[in-house]
C-alpha cells in the first residue's frame, strides 16, 4: 500500500512505516503479526499510541478532524425539509401531510440503511462508501429542482437523499471511532455527533435566508453543491484503518493489523440483528433512541418552523432560532461524551429524556409572533439536550455488543431514524386535522417520560464479558 508523504509525516512514522502495513496486510486472514512487527521501533513509532511522544498529535485526531468536516457538509440536508413545507405547500398546492411523508421516507432510510452501511464499510472501507453517499445525496438534492409532482419529491429526496444520508448516519462516527480510537471514546463519539448540529448551525441561517430571498431551489442546489464539496477531502485525507498508514489506535498498546474484507455485509448486518433482537437491552435502546428520533428529527427539525410560522413567527426567525439550538447541541453532546467516560451512561439517559419530556410539555405556551426570553430558554435548554442521548448510547452498545457494537448500534439508530419518520409524518397529519400542533408537543413530551424509564431498566454488563451479539446474548 502507497503512503503519501502527509501519511509519514503526522505521527511519527516514516518510510518503514509502509513495509509494516504491508507485511500485516500479506499476513492470511486472521494471523495477527509477531512481535518482531508489532514492536514501536525507536525514533520511528512513538506515535502509535497515544501521540505523546516528541509532542506530535496522533493520527487519529486528524481522521476524527476529517470525519467532523465531512459530517458537517453532510448536515446541509439535514437543515432543508422543515424550511421546504410552506414553500412546497404553496407553490404546488400539496398537502403538509403530503409533504410531510417524503420527509418520513428520508429519516426512515436514513435509520434503515444505517446498519447496513456500516457493514459496506466493513467490506468496502469507509473511505468509498463516504464519497459515493455523497453523491447520491448531491444528485437526489440537486434532481428536485425539475420536479412538478409529489412522487419526484419522494423519490429525489424521499428515496435518494434517504439512503445517501443513511450511509452518512451515525454509524459513520462509531466506526471511525471504533477503529481509530481505544482511549477518549465517549468524548471523540460526542465531537463527532456535534458535527451535525455544527453544520445545522452553519447552514439553517443561509437556507433560510436563500429560501425567503430567492425560493426553495436555490437552496436545493445549495445543499447538493456542499454535499459535492466535501468530496474531495474524504477521498484525499480519509483512512479507513491506522494500520494504513503504520499505527496504533490511538490509546492502544499493541499494534492491530487491518482486517481483511468482510463479505457478506447485508447478510452479516441482518445476522447481527437477530443476535441482537434475543436480548433485552436491544429493545430497551432501541426504544429509547426511537422516542428520541420523535422529539428531535421527527418533531422539532421538520416541525419546529412551521408551528412558529403559523403563530407569527418570520421564518428566517424561526430558523435562526433551530441554528441557536445546533449551537448548544454542540456543547451538550461534547460534554455528554465527556461525562459518559466517567457516569453511568443509564443513568445520563434517563435525566436527558427527563429534562426533554418536561421542555416540550412547556413549549405550546412559548411559541409566539416574536421571540421572547422564555422561548430563548428552552432553545438553550433543548439545545443542550438534543443529541446529548448518542455518546452514552453508543457506549452501552459498545458494553453490551463488543465487535459488532457499530452494526447494531446502526440498527439502534434505525428505529431512532423510524421513530422520527413516524412524528414527521403524524405531525404534519395533526396539522392538517386539529389546525395546530399542540397535540403532538404534549404527546412528545409523555414519551419522553417513558423513554426516560426505560433507560434506568437495562441491565448492567457483568464485568469482564467481552465480546460481540453472542457474548450479549448469553449474558442477556
Amino acid at each position: 500500500m502507497t503512503q503519501t508523504a502527509d501519511d509519514a509525516s503526522i505521527g511519527g512514522t516514516a518510510g518503514t512505516a509502509d513495509s509494516r502495513s504491508a507485511a500485516a496486510d500479506s499476513l492470511p486472514t486472521g494471523v495477527h503479526p509477531g512481535p518482531e512487527d508489532a514492536r514501536p521501533r525507536p525514533g520511528r513509532d512513538r506515535g502509535h499510541g497515544r501521540g505523546r511522544g516528541r509532542g506530535r498529535i496522533h493520527r487519529a485526531w486528524f481522521v476524527a478532524a476529517v470525519t467532523f468536516v465531512t459530517i458537517i457538509g453532510a448536515a446541509a440536508f439535514r437543515s432543508l425539509p422543515g424550511l421546504l413545507i410552506d414553500p412546497l405547500h404553496e407553490e404546488f398546492d400539496w398537502s403538509r401531510g403530503t409533504i410531510a411523508s417524503a420527509v418520513s421516507i428520508n429519516l426512515a432510510l436514513y435509520g434503515l440503511t444505517a446498519p447496513f452501511a456500516a457493514a459496506l464499510m466493513d467490506r468496502f472501507g469507509i473511505r468509498r462508501v463516504v464519497a459515493v453517499a455523497l453523491t447520491v445525496i448531491a444528485v437526489g438534492a440537486g434532481s428536485t429542482v425539475w420536479m412538478t409532482s409529489a412522487w419526484q419529491l419522494m423519490l429525489c429526496w424521499g428515496l435518494l437523499v434517504g439512503l445517501g444520508s443513511g450511509s452518512m448516519a451515525l454509524a459513520f462516527a462509531a466506526t471511525v471511532t471504533d477503529r481509530w480510537f481505544t482511549e477518549r471514546r465517549g468524548l471523540v463519539s460526542g465531537i463527532l455527533t456535534a458535527a451535525s448540529a455544527s453544520g445545522q448551525l452553519i447552514f439553517l441561517p443561509l437556507l433560510s435566508w436563500i429560501v425567503s430571498e430567492h425560493g426553495w431551489r436555490p437552496a436545493s442546489v445549495t445543499v447538493a453543491l456542499a454535499a459535492l464539496a466535501v468530496v474531495p477531502f474524504v477521498w484525499l485525507l480519509l483512512r479507513d484503518h491506522p494500520a494504513e498508514v503504520g499505527l496504533k489506535p490511538y490509546g492502544a498498546k499493541e499494534f492491530v493489523p487491518k482486517p481483511g474484507p468482510v463479505r457478506g455485509a447485508a447478510r452479516r448486518a441482518v445476522t447481527v440483528l437477530f443476535s441482537a433482537m434475543r436480548t433485552g437491552p436491544f429493545w430497551l435502546l432501541a426504544g429509547t433512541f426511537a422516542i428520541c428520533g420523535a422529539s428531535t428529527n421527527g418533531l422539532i427539525q421538520t416541525h419546529f418552523v412551521p408551528a412558529a410560522h403559523d403563530h407569527g413567527m418570520p421564518i428566517t426567525a424561526a430558523a435562526s432560532l433551530l441554528a441557536v439550538i445546533g449551537v448548544f447541541d454542540v456543547l451538550g453532546t461534547i460534554a455528554s461524551g465527556w461525562f459518559t467516560d466517567r457516569f453511568d451512561s443509564r443513568r445520563l439517559l434517563a435525566v436527558y429524556y427527563a429534562f426533554r419530556g418536561v421542555s416540550l410539555l412547556f413549549l405550546p405556551m412559548l411559541l409566539a409572533p416574536s421571540v421572547h426570553l422564555p422561548m430563548v430558554f428552552f432553545i438553550v435548554f433543548y439545545g443542550l439536550d438534543w443529541v446529548a442521548t448518542v455518546p452514552p448510547t453508543m457506549a452501552l452498545c459498545r458494553e453490551h455488543y463488543g465487535e459488532d457494537s457499530a452494526i447494531v448500534f446502526g440498527w439502534v439508530l434505525a428505529s431512532h431514524q423510524v421513530g422520527a419518520a413516524l412524528v414527521a409524518f403524524l405531525g404534519g397529519l395533526a396539522r392538517d386535522t386539529f389546525g395546530s400542533y399542540d397535540v403532538v408537543w404534549y404527546a412528545s413530551g409523555a414519551l419522553c417520560a417513558a423513554a426516560a424509564l426505560m433507560a434506568l431498566v437495562i441491565r448492567r454488563r457483568p464485568v469482564g464479558k467481552t465480546g460481540g451479539t453472542a457474548g450479549a446474548v448469553a449474558t442477556a
